[in-house]
């Protein structure tokens, strides 16, 4: 890990855009990009499925950061790079319409009233993220955190710039086949708690072709 971390750790500039794509040795087809990737299991997986894309993990705990590290080593994964810091500098640096997915599963709900402030999925953050996802990109939510579902869902359908994909129960109840499960999943139906998998498309800019990569095989636009 000590050897490959600097490799792998995404530094912003000092001055200037940060361009993404210079990031790898060999120049992605599209980007995405998850905040706060726990364990890693979700990143790796979408990683070593789809090696044209490169992806970029946020993730501060050190745990985490090492068990995907691992992983990488292990599978030789070479799109993937790591920002270990606040997830919110990351997104102010990102140009516009750079990213195709984003996902942001199982973040920490906050559940005292007093933190709730706190929590990631909110409309200042949506605001960013519809500026970063190019049109026709893709935002995948999780939570198993009532409340916290409710806030999203409430930010998200408020959103202009963002579409809910559900048309049925199903479509947030079940998780979709091209989307690697993760051990916060796993710990939520143990502890009884159904989580809920939430999917919604950037609407399309007027000159921004949709996003062709990562596309989902379950995907249901709404009319």
């Amino acid at each position: 890990m000590a050897a490959l971390l600097p490799r792998l750790t995404l530094a912003l500039p000092q001055a200037g855009p940060l361009d993404p794509f210079a990031l790898f040795a060999r120049r992605p087809q599209g980007l995405a990009l998850e905040i706060g990737f726990g364990g890693g299991e979700h990143l790796a997986e979408l990683a070593a499925r789809h090696p044209e894309t490169g992806f970029i993990g946020c993730e501060v705990f050190e745990n985490g950061i090492a068990r995907l590290v691992a992983r990488i080593e292990r599978d030789r994964l070479d799109n993937i790079r790591i920002f270990a810091d606040d997830a919110r500098l990351l997104l102010a640096a990102l140009p516009p319409a750079s990213l195709d997915r984003v996902f942001i599963l199982f973040p920490d709900p906050w559940p005292k009233a007093r933190h709730k402030k706190r929590r990631l999925v909110s409309a200042e953050t949506l605001d960013r993220l519809a500026l970063i996802i190019a049109g026709g990109g893709e935002l995948r939510l999780a939570t198993d955190d009532r409340d916290y579902l409710s806030r999203m869902l409430e930010a998200g359908t408020a959103h202009a710039d963002f579409a809910w994909l559900a048309q049925r129960p199903q479509d947030w109840r079940e998780r979709p086949p091209d989307w690697p499960p993760t051990r916060y999943e796993e710990k939520a139906r143990a502890a009884g708690r159904m989580p809920a998998f939430l999917r919604f498309r950037r609407r399309l800019r007027s000159s921004s072709p949709s996003a062709p990569l990562l596309q989902s095989v379950t995907r249901t636009t709404p009319a």
